[in-house]
């Protein structure tokens, strides 16, 4: 909860915490673990008019909450990198990442409830499932299996190719 209300008092647009925040909470509870320590904490936005700035962002939230290593990224210029076409926003931008179950996202809204973020749904998530985005090429999702050692760390995780 520190997470979410840190990054919703920046009110960033279109604004929230995914990828591996919400998936390893969710894998660690199905596996019975404590949460697990994440490597970064991955914030998205969607400003078109790039008013914002990610590093300055970053700064303001390693103020608020040191200790957490922030990466913080406006989707409405990822497409350029990723040469897709435009995102529409940043939930749009989700469906584009190399597996499902990391496409979700989550955030406080202005009365401080919990909002989720999630183009392919959480059903295969929380089933402790673990699919290929066929609008990502299979060899990244190998390569990303391997890397993150995801079935060492969640054994019990069902790949879907």
């Amino acid at each position: 909860m520190l997470l979410l209300q840190a990054v919703q008092a920046l009110q960033l647009p279109d604004c929230f915490i995914a990828a591996g925040f919400v998936r390893n909470l969710v894998w660690d509870h199905l596996h019975g673990y404590t949460p697990t320590s994440l490597n970064d904490v991955d914030v998205i936005y969607y400003d078109k008019q790039q008013q914002l700035v990610p590093e300055e962002l970053e700064r303001k939230l390693a103020g608020t909450l040191p200790d957490v290593n922030w990466q913080v990224k406006n989707q409405a210029v990822m497409h350029s990198r990723n040469q897709d076409t435009a995102y529409q926003n940043s939930t749009d931008a989700m469906r584009y990442w190399p597996e499902k179950e990391t496409a979700v996202g989550a955030r406080l809204n202005s009365n401080k409830q919990l909002e989720l973020a999630a183009p392919f749904g959480v059903r295969s998530l929380l089933e402790g499932k673990l699919t290929h985005n066929p609008l990502r090429s299979k060899a990244v999702f190998e390569q990303r299996l391997a890397s993150k050692q995801w079935l060492k760390k969640w054994p019990k995780l069902e790949v879907i190719s």
